[in-house]
């Protein structure tokens, strides 16, 4: 797997609401009737860090490095 990438202050906002949703659906979960969903929201995070890869891939190719 490739090195993290470095996230801007958005990206960081961004992936901190998600896992404080995730966090908020687990507290919620009554584990009666099993496990809640969070795989939309662990796709939104992987899509944020994705467009984070690339948009370092872009400046590197920018730069000439």
């Amino acid at each position: 797997m490739a090195s993290e990438p470095r996230l801007t202050t958005g990206e960081k906002a961004k992936v901190a609401w998600y896992v404080a949703r995730m966090a908020k659906r687990g507290i919620a979960d009554d584990r009666q009737t099993g496990r809640v969903y969070q795989g939309d929201l662990e796709r939104k995070v992987e899509r944020v860090i994705e467009q984070a890869r690339k948009r370092e891939e872009r400046a590197a190719k920018k730069n000439g490095k």
